[in-house]
C-alpha cells in the first residue's frame, strides 16, 4: 500500500521538478569553479576571445610552471601549509582541553565559565581592539598571530563539550575505580571515541586556517610572511600581477588573467582534496552533540 501511495504520477513529477531544481543550482555552483579551471589552462588570447568556456582549445602548463618557478609562490605556500598544521594541531588542542572539563557537573565554575563563552560567541570587541590586544602581546609580525586569536571557537567548544557530556558517565567512574586521573581518561578513553568529531572540527578550523586573509592583511606587514591568501589577493588585484608574483626573465611577459585563474585553483585545490579523506567522519561528526544544548 505504501509503494503505491508512492509511485503516482504526481509523485513522479514532483521527484523530478525536485531533481531538476537541485541539478540546477549545483550547476550554478560547479561551473563558475569549472571555467576557473579551465581558463586557468588556457592562453592570454582565448582568455580575452571567449567570455565562458569549459574546456580551452589549446591547453597550456605555461603559467603553472610560471608560478611554481617564482620564489614568492613557494614561500607563500609553504607559509600557509605550516600555520595551517600548527594551527589546526594547536586549535583542536586547546578546544578538547577546556570541551573535557565543562563536560563535568561537578567542575566549580561550570556554570558561570559556561555564560562567558556563550557571550563570546555571541559578542566581539571588533576588529580594533583584537588589534591592540595582538600589538601589546607582541604578536605583530608572528605566524602566532594568525593562529592565537581564534585557537578556541565558541561554537565548536559547545558542540564538542555537548559530545563528551552523551558519553556514558560510567566511563569516567570505571576509570576513576581503576586509579587513572583525568588526564589519562580523557587521553586513553575520552580521545578514542572522539575521532569522528575531532576530524570534524580539524576539517574547520583547517579550512578556516587555510582561507583567512584577514588577519594576515591586519597582522603581517612583512611580505616575506604573507600566506598564500594575501598572495592570492595582491596577484587578483593588481593590474600588473607579475609585480607581486615576481618574474624571473625580464624578456618574459606572463598572462596577467591567466595567473589569476591559476593562482584561485592552486589556493582552493588542496583543501578540496582533504575533504573526501575525511568524509566519513563527517556527517557523523557534525551530528553528534548536536541534540543537547
Amino acid at each position: 500500500m505504501s509503494s503505491l501511495q508512492y509511485n503516482t504520477p504526481k509523485d513522479r513529477i514532483f521527484d523530478g521538478a525536485n531533481i531538476a531544481l537541485l541539478l540546477g543550482f549545483a550547476a550554478l555552483t560547479i561551473l563558475p569553479f569549472l571555467y576557473v579551471l579551465a581558463a586557468s589552462f588556457a592562453s592570454e588570447a582565448e582568455i580575452v576571445a571567449r567570455p565562458f568556456f569549459l574546456w580551452p582549445n589549446n591547453p597550456t602548463l605555461e603559467t603553472y610552471r610560471y608560478i611554481f618557478s617564482t620564489d614568492t609562490f613557494v614561500r607563500s605556500l609553504l607559509v600557509t601549509i605550516g600555520v595551517t598544521v600548527v594551527g589546526t594541531l594547536v586549535q583542536i588542542t586547546m578546544t578538547l582541553l577546556m570541551a573535557y572539563p565543562l563536560s563535568d557537573p561537578n567542575l566549580v565554575g561550570r556554570g558561570l565559565i559556561m555564560r562567558l563563552v556563550l557571550f563570546a560567541m555571541l559578542f566581539s570587541g571588533g576588529m580594533i581592539p583584537l588589534f591592540l590586544v595582538v600589538k601589546q602581546l607582541g604578536l605583530l609580525d608572528s605566524y602566532w598571530a594568525l593562529i592565537l586569536p581564534m585557537a578556541i571557537n565558541p561554537f565548536n567548544l559547545i558542540v564538542i563539550r555537548t559530545f563528551f557530556q552523551q558519553l556514558p558517565g560510567e566511563l569516567r567512574e570505571a576509570a576513576e575505580i581503576d586509579g587513572a586521573n583525568e588526564f589519562t581518561t580523557f587521553w586513553r578513553i575520552m580521545l578514542p571515541l572522539s575521532k569522528p568529531v575531532i576530524a570534524t572540527f580539524s576539517l574547520f578550523y583547517a579550512v578556516g586556517l587555510w582561507n583567512d586573509f584577514m588577519s594576515p592583511l591586519l597582522y603581517i606587514s612583512d611580505s616575506s610572511k604573507w600566506t598564500l591568501q594575501m598572495f592570492v589577493r595582491q596577484v587578483t588585484i593588481s593590474t600588473d600581477p607579475s609585480t607581486t608574483i615576481g618574474n624571473l626573465d625580464p624578456n618574459y611577459v606572463p598572462p596577467k588573467e591567466g595567473l589569476k585563474f591559476a593562482v584561485i585553483v592552486i589556493a582552493t585545490l588542496p583543501i578540496m582534496c582533504v575533504y573526501p579523506f575525511l568524509q566519513k567522519h563527517f556527517a557523523k561528526g557534525v551530528m553528534i552533540g548536536s541534540v543537547k544544548g
